[in-house]
């Protein structure tokens, strides 16, 4: 009542044993993909997180960066300046992680909240009252106003520009260990689990042991068993080639280090321009928000301070080396897997399973 290992010969197998082996090869299979895939999937999960932990720094260095601005030159709101700050820095790092939103928003919302600062401490300092409402007309204002002139929409394109690849790189990323996730679950068909039985422990049923497979004929079963894995070849190319594209780009012009680190800077000229145009803006505020409430005297010789340079270029310059060592060792990793789902029959064929050294092996039929 045999239905795989049928043979002329006596057998020493049972039905009940042609199902053990059916799930013997499926369980089989699925580890020896999971061996082959672990070190591809191992180097990408590593440099995600690798990836993460570089972004983080350079994020939480120019973070940094950025609030010295406010305590060495613009010491009257630095301790309002440093939320919005904060919220600037958290948005970005968000966006690099993938979530639902946009550099300009980001960029946006952040000069919507320091209008009001500027405005109030820099621009008329001897305002004491600071409303809600009028804080909030302060805002709206803003966009109507574009008191910061064209830097807050230079600083949106530098940062969409390089921001732009990093979030790309974190999304395919994430995606190739779906994609090496997927082949690892591909459910064996019928005659892929037969065939792998008669192949593998069919010469069991008459005795033999320790005869394997020829290699040809290992490797036909495979690519039969494989045809939907070897068919995302060219995909996967494609996918390797978009990876260096992103890497390549992350590393070209629109360096992330060099946004991120500019960010400080393109803020400064902004407040120098609203400073500069300070009559102009107070006549507009004044007409769109009424006159607030001011102190006696006129605090506006202490506005502008000259900006101290802040020398931390040791930790940024480690930071970016880190982060573009880490972009070359994986994107040659990932070059090097190019061809990983059209060679996995062979990997697979590779080894032990197969008899390589003899000139005995099973030929699905017989020994040969």
């Amino acid at each position: 009542d045999l239905q795989i290992c049928q043979h002329r010969a006596p057998t020493c197998c049972t039905k009940k044993m042609e199902e053990s082996y059916q799930a013997a090869v499926r369980r089989e299979r699925t580890q020896s993909i999971q061996a082959l895939n672990f070190e591809l999937k191992y180097m990408i999960v590593g440099h995600i997180t690798a990836f993460q932990e570089a972004f983080e720094s350079l994020l939480r260095f120019a973070e940094n960066h950025t609030s010295s601005l406010f305590e060495t030159a613009y010491r009257p709101m630095a301790k309002e300046a440093a939320e919005p700050v904060k919220e600037l820095f958290t948005d970005i790092s968000l966006y690099i992680l993938g979530a639902e939103t946009t550099v300009e928003s980001a960029v946006l919302r952040f000069f919507d909240s320091l209008f009001p600062l500027v405005y109030s401490r820099l621009i008329n300092p001897g305002i004491t009252d600071l409303s809600e409402d009028y804080t909030e007309c302060l805002r709206l204002t803003r966009q109507d106003i574009n008191p910061f002139g064209r830097y807050s929409k230079n600083m949106v394109t530098e940062l969409s520009k390089s921001l732009w690849a990093s979030r790309m790189l974190s999304q395919a990323l994430s995606l190739g260990i779906e994609v090496i996730n997927t082949t690892e679950h591909a459910a064996l068909t019928k005659e892929c689990s037969r065939a792998l039985v008669r192949m593998q422990y069919c010469p069991h049923c008459q005795g033999l042991t320790l005869i394997r497979p020829c290699v040809g004929y290992c490797l036909n079963v495979m690519r039969g068993c494989l045809a939907s894995v070897s068919e995302l070849d060219a995909q996967w190319r494609e996918y390797i080639s978009t990876l260096e594209y992103l890497t390549n780009e992350m590393a070209a012009s629109h360096d992330l280090e060099i946004a991120l680190t500019g960010i400080r800077n393109s803020i400064n000229e902004a407040i120098l321009h609203a400073q500069l145009n300070g009559p102009q803006l107070s006549a507009t505020v004044d007409k769109v928000c009424g006159q607030p409430k001011q102190q006696e005297g006129n605090l506006s010789s202490d506005n502008i301070v000259p900006v101290k340079e802040v020398t931390e270029t040791q930790t940024f310059v480690m930071a970016h080396a880190s982060l573009n060592n880490k972009r070359r060792e994986f994107i040659n990793y990932m070059k090097r897997s190019r061809t990983f789902h059209a060679s996995i029959a062979e990997r697979l064929c590779d080894g032990d399973l197969v008899m390589r050294d003899s000139s005995t092996c099973w030929n699905g039929e017989d020994v040969v």
